[in-house]
């Protein structure tokens, strides 16, 4: 406690600028011979309060003390202007060089405890194309041929299996095969019309093979012009549609009397095919001749 208030003492009279009392006592220190001078002493008061930390020895002090008079240690740092560089930034923040001087730096925030990373410029959301995910499943394949040969559709009812001939009801045998499941209605004519296919190599398939059984009966038949004359598919787009709403805002390309039928009939110009819509939000394709 002694030695306390001799320091206390000092630092009074050194401020009152008093020169009875310089570096004595019992902190057994003894200043320069120039300090007892009163004419340097009255200059020289402010370069030793300045120089007061420095020419000090306060190794008897105990650690609490000496830590109070040590200056900090910001020797790189202007104490008289704001940095705004704080306790809690990354290392490569303090560094005043600026490693790429083309690159424009930031101003410096007060919140630097989380890295300043520069901002990247969001893809706009393309819009919605053609593919939306909801495709057609085919239902059912028309196809037509030609056997090129007049048939006597009575002994072809009566010779084959599967074959039924009413002429009073319809003026065509109807033969059913059951690998593809498929309906040929075969006329007089030789002309033939496949049905019930799921794809045009079954329907192909299936023309084929009721010419062959109409050759195994004794008639010279051939397989000419084969072709697609409708495609029937169907989809569900998952969500209500309003029908009414629909056929206002189009109502050259749609008709819609539900006393008559319970869907819209959409008359598509390009493609041209049909659709029937219904409120469910089941959809139905007809009239396409190709995939």
């Amino acid at each position: 406690m002694d030695e306390e208030a001799s320091l206390e003492s000092y630092f009074d009279q050194s401020i009152a600028g008093s020169s009875g009392y310089i570096f004595g006592g019992d902190l057994s220190l003894q200043g320069p011979p120039q300090l007892q001078d009163p004419s340097f002493l009255a200059s020289s008061i402010s370069s030793q309060q300045k120089d007061l930390s420095e020419d000090l020895d306060l190794s008897f002090l105990p650690d609490e003390l000496s830590a109070q008079e040590e200056p900090p240690n910001n020797a790189g740092v202007n104490s008289k202007e704001d940095s705004g560089i704080y306790p809690d930034c990354p290392p490569s923040e303090l560094s005043g060089t600026d490693p790429d001087p083309s690159k424009t730096q930031p101003a410096a925030s007060p919140f630097c405890s989380l890295p300043m990373t520069p901002m990247t410029p969001m893809t706009p959301v393309a819009p919605v194309t053609e593919s939306s995910g909801i495709i057609p499943q085919l239902q059912n394949i028309v196809s037509t041929v030609n056997l090129a040969c007049p048939l006597d559709l009575k002994a072809i009812a009566l010779q084959a299996r599967n074959a039924e001939y009413n002429p009073k009801r319809f003026a065509a045998v109807i033969m059913r095969i059951r690998e593809p499941r498929t309906t040929a209605l075969i006329f007089s004519s030789g002309k033939m019309v496949c049905t019930g296919a799921k794809s045009e190599e079954q329907s192909r398939l299936a023309a084929r093979k009721y010419a062959r059984v109409v050759q195994k009966l004794g008639f010279p038949a051939k397989f000419l012009d084969f072709k697609i004359q409708n495609m029937v598919g169907s989809c569900d787009v998952c969500f209500p549609i309003r029908l009414e709403g629909l056929v206002l805002t189009h109502q050259q390309f749609s008709s819609y009397e539900p006393e008559l039928f319970p869907g819209l009939i959409y008359r598509m110009v390009k493609p041209r095919i049909v659709l029937l819509i219904f409120v469910s939000g089941k959809v139905v394709l007809t009239g396409m001749k190709r995939c």
